[in-house]
């Protein structure tokens, strides 16, 4: 077997280069993963256009965190997988042929997703945060921001009997909002015609949910003026850009809970990874739609770009790895 893989490598900002490194080896309680593919995830934007704290180049394959594929090494002391099984896992390089992970941060994923994609961090984000948000029958679930993680919860919140209002700005994603149970759908393009139009269809109460997906600062206000009083407003949004405002007079005028709604419990995120393979593999969850673009390794830096500017329809990239699916 080879004694290197191509793994990428963020170089500089905006530049990502293909290099061939050392196969990594898992140590104790650790496995290796040949990997079939790792989804893009808006996070990586910034980190890769350069931010005053980064520092280059980047470790080989570093950024990639929603990798699957099969396992192919075992480091000692590791039980309950075995080489040939299929996992998605809980890593942090996987944009690169191999990845190793902690065998209690991955999931075999089962036979009903067999040659499927299976980009499992981001689903696992998606239940956890649909848990935090605690959706209840009937209640009024505005979602701001239809992306991959927005339309993911539009699916869950409909299937728990709420009523979901999508908010986002390109008509794709309101059509993709529908496409998951959305009962309205308002285009994200005028900050008091939004407040207006969710009035009119919460009879003026506003949402007993509101989650806000976006990760920007208007967002973020116009999903504290949605929340009713004593509601819940939601973070799923990643805010890595800097510090944010909050209208800390209103939110305390309306005694609305707050839920930042990252985990980063390791065993609440491989909860969220397992609810998520066990949802897609039954069929209660069918993520295919959102996986719109798909690269190879060496053209990881046009999955960026496009994971930034987000051309028209696009919801999520995969980068694969040969013939993966």
């Amino acid at each position: 077997m080879t004694e290197t893989m191509r793994a990428a490598v963020l170089a500089a900002p905006a530049t990502m280069e293909l290099q061939q490194v050392a196969l990594p080896e898992p140590g104790p309680g650790q496995v290796r993963v040949k990997l079939e593919g790792c989804g893009v995830c808006a996070s990586n934007v910034e980190p890769f256009e350069g931010q005053p704290w980064s520092q280059f180049p980047g470790e080989p394959g570093g950024m990639g965190h929603e990798g699957w594929g099969v396992v192919d090494a075992l480091g000692s002391d590791v039980t309950g997988v075995a080489i040939g099984d299929r996992v998605a896992m809980l890593s942090g390089k996987s944009y690169a042929e191999y990845d190793v992970a902690d065998v209690d941060a991955l999931v075999k994923l089962p036979e009903a997703l067999a040659g499927k994609p299976f980009p499992g961090e981001p689903l696992g984000c998606a239940f956890n945060i649909f848990r935090r948000a605690d959706v209840q029958a009937g209640q009024t679930v505005a979602i701001v921001g239809i992306g991959f993680l927005g339309a993911v919860l539009t699916r869950l919140a409909t299937e728990a009997g709420a009523r979901v209002i999508a908010i986002s700005r390109r008509q794709s994603s309101l059509d993709l909002a529908r496409h998951y149970g959305a009962a309205e759908t308002i285009v994200m393009d005028d900050h008091w015609r939004i407040l207006e139009d969710v009035k009119r269809l919460t009879d003026g109460r506003g949402c007993d949910r509101v989650i806000e997906c976006v990760g920007k600062q208007w967002p973020l206000d116009l999903a504290g003026e949605l929340v009713r009083e004593g509601g819940r407003l939601v973070i799923a949004g990643y805010h890595q850009d800097g510090p944010r405002q909050v209208n800390m007079q209103m939110w305390n005028w309306k005694g609305i809970d707050i839920a930042s709604a990252h985990e980063r419990d390791p065993a609440v995120n491989l909860r969220g990874l397992r609810e998520a393979a066990e949802a897609v593999a039954s069929g209660r969850l069918d993520p295919t739609p959102l996986y719109t673009h798909r690269y190879p390794l060496d053209r990881l830096d046009e999955a960026l770009l496009a994971t930034r500017d987000k051309p028209d329809g696009f919801v999520k990239a995969l980068v694969t790895f040969g013939d993966a699916a």
